[in-house]
């Protein structure tokens, strides 16, 4: 017979809750520590039917697996703080981080955990019938562990190999150029707006298909995003400079990001005040 593993789940966000309730019906439990944590990461924990714990120290002592899905300007603060706990267990890195970050992640926690796993995410938190898919790349038996947590989910886990960052490296080469895609288009609008030619640019961008310039409520998507795809452009941007690629580009995308910093969560914001937003000086 075979023991269903113990999960734990750091910063569940949106995304990072999602992706652990699937892994429910394959998991013995799955834990998360509320300590510290917003009302509104313990409402989504609820919905996730995770099971809360008193401490980090309890639910790292317990898991067999713990997946950090956390801001990427952390991911490195909160490996620290798995790792200062002796955690002996499966490590899923799964944070938009670059290579040499992942890397970084690996040799601290490869000195007490059984195995870390590169993980990325890409696509829509896997909640009301949406599907995403967690890239796996790392040592065969510890990926092995978590394809069979999310077996039958509606979280998929193509493998991309056995070596650390290439999972990271996917997911900031997609990012790269989706996210920066809406930002260009967002400033495209806005420059188009600012001499009254707004429609007309829409008009144009509708005359071919599949133009991120004619979805412009997502504008407004975009800004309520900035402050998690600033750092992640950043992370992009750091991958590009390391391989001697050109990463002007992607910081400037990031510096545009900052503009929406405020925007955080503003869900009924419309795609006008969102341009508003971003050509304030």
């Amino acid at each position: 017979m075979t023991i269903k593993p113990i999960v734990g789940i750091v910063h569940p966000g949106s995304m990072g809750a999602a992706v652990a309730g699937c892994a429910r019906p394959n998991a013995a439990r799955v834990l998360w520590c509320p300590s510290g944590r917003s009302a509104a990461t313990a409402a989504r924990a609820e919905r996730a039917e995770l099971e809360p714990v008193s401490s980090l120290d309890e639910l790292v002592e317990q898991a067999h697996v713990i997946l950090s899905l956390c801001p990427p300007a952390v991911a490195e603060q909160v490996a620290h703080s798995v790792a200062e706990r002796r955690y002996d267990g499966v490590y899923v890195e799964a944070n938009a981080i670059n290579p040499e970050r992942m890397a970084r992640i690996a040799e601290l926690l490869g000195k007490s955990a059984q195995s870390v796993v590169d993980g990325a995410v890409i696509g829509s938190p896997p909640i009301n019938g949406k599907r995403t898919r967690l890239y796996l790349s790392g040592p065969a038996d510890a990926v092995s562990l978590v394809e069979g947590l999310f077996a039958g989910s509606a979280v998929a886990t193509p493998l991309l190999g056995t070596e650390m960052g290439q999972a990271s490296a996917l997911k900031l080469a997609y990012s790269s150029f989706q996210k920066a895609s809406r930002v260009l288009a967002a400033v495209a609008f806005g420059a188009a707006r600012a001499h009254g030619v707004d429609d007309a640019l829409l008009d144009v961008a509708g005359k071919r298909q599949g133009s991120y310039l004619v979805e412009t409520e997502y504008i407004a998507k975009t800004a309520a995003r900035a402050w998690r795809w600033g750092p992640e452009m950043d992370e992009a941007a750091d991958m590009l400079s390391a391989i001697g690629l050109p990463d002007e580009v992607l910081r400037a995308v990031s510096q545009t990001l900052a503009r929406w910093e405020d925007s955080k969560g503003l869900a009924k914001l419309t795609p006008d005040e969102a341009l508003d937003r971003i050509t304030r000086p």
